[in-house]
C-alpha cells in the first residue's frame, strides 16, 4: 500500500506493480562457472593450510557466539528481573509481553498506551494496509475504519473508492472487478522488518516501520510476476477510544539491501508459498 499524502493515500490507489517505495524490480546474479566440457564445474584445489585457516575461523566464530550468548562476562545477570538483562525499549526482539488478543474487524486491536503498544499498532496497521484485502471493496472499508482516526476515515474511503478503479486493477494484472484472472494467484503483502518510535507524548506517537513488500501475480502465463521492494512507512498515531489510530502517514523508499543473488523461484512455487504460509500478528 502506498502512503502518498498526509492521510497516507491521496491520488495513489495503492501499491502498483512497481511501488512499495522501491523500484519493484529484483535482480538475480548467477556466478560464472567454468566446466570440464561435461557441464560439471571444477573445484579449485585447496591446500591443507587454507583448510586449517577456514576451520580456525569457524571455531573462533562459534566461540564468539557462545561468549555473546553468556552475556559477554560483563557482569550482567541472567535474572530476568535484573534490568541489565532486559532488551532495550527499541529492541525488535521479543520483550515477554503477551500479544494483543482483541480484534477490530480483520485488524488486531487493544494495544498498550505506551511506546511498545504504539510500535505494535503501527506494525500491524502496515501489514493490514499492504494486504490483498485492500483490493476488495468490503474488506478495504473494514481495514480503513479499523486503523484510522474516525474523523478522517470517511474522506479517505471516498478518495480510495475512486483510486481503486477498473483501470487501476487492470494495470496490476487483475480483472476489472479486482479479482485475479483464472489460474493465477494475486499476492500483495507487507512484511515489517523493524520499528522505530521517533516521538511519543500523551495521546500522540510517531512510528517508522521499515518493511519489504511482495506484489504481483503468480501462476503459469503471468505477465505481472511477483516482485519485491523496500520502503519505510511513517505513521502518526493518536490515542482514540482506548486504542491507537492512524491520523496520517507517509511512505519513503528503502533502506534497500543488496540482493543476495538467490535463485528466483518459479511462479508455481511462489503461489504455493503464499497459499501455504499465513501472515503474522506483530505484537511485542
Amino acid at each position: 500500500m502506498s502512503f502518498g499524502d498526509e492521510h497516507g493515500y491521496g491520488g495513489d490507489p495503492g501499491r502498483t506493480e512497481g511501488s512499495f517505495g522501491g523500484s519493484g524490480q529484483t535482480r538475480t546474479r548467477l556466478p560464472d562457472r567454468t566446466g570440464d566440457g561435461h557441464g560439471t564445474p571444477r573445484r579449485p584445489a585447496r591446500s591443507s593450510r587454507s583448510l586449517i585457516t577456514v576451520v580456525g575461523v569457524v571455531v573462533l566464530l562459534i566461540a564468539a557466539i557462545a561468549f555473546a550468548n553468556r552475556g559477554g562476562g560483563g557482569g550482567a545477570s541472567d535474572d530476568p528481573k535484573d534490568p541489565a538483562s532486559r532488551p532495550g525499549s527499541d529492541s525488535t526482539a521479543a520483550t515477554g509481553v503477551k500479544p494483543v488478543t482483541g480484534k477490530n474487524g480483520p485488524v488486531p486491536s487493544g494495544f498498550a498506551r505506551d511506546e511498545q503498544g504504539a510500535a505494535s499498532a503501527a506494525t500491524n496497521y502496515a501489514v493490514a494496509l499492504g494486504s490483498d484485502g485492500m483490493f476488495d471493496a468490503g474488506t478495504r472499508q473494514e481495514i480503513i475504519r479499523a486503523t484510522h482516526d474516525p474523523a478522517t476515515a470517511d474522506s479517505l474511503l471516498s478518495r480510495m473508492e475512486e483510486a481503486y478503479s477498473p483501470s487501476f486493477f487492470q494495470s496490476v494484472g487483475l480483472n476489472e472487478d479486482g479479482t485475479a484472472p483464472a489460474g493465477l494467484t494475486f499476492i500483495s503483502r507487507t512484511v515489517p522488518i523493524g520499528t522505530k518510535v521517533t516521538d511519543i507524548s500523551g495521546d500522540a506517537a510517531t512510528v517508522e516501520v521499515w518493511s519489504t513488500g511482495l506484489m504481483g501475480l503468480a501462476g503459469e502465463g503471468s505477465t505481472k510476476p511477483v516482485t519485491e521492494s523496500w520502503f519505510t512507512i511513517t505513521e502518526k498515531l493518536k490515542w482514540i477510544d482506548g486504542d491507537w489510530r492512524i491520523a496520517s502517514s507517509t511512505q519513503s523508499q528503502g533502506p534497500t539491501p543488496v540482493s543476495g543473488g538467490d535463485r528466483a523461484s518459479t511462479a508455481d512455487e511462489i503461489a504455493k508459498a503464499v497459499e501455504g504460509f499465513g501472515g503474522f500478528t506483530y505484537a511485542r
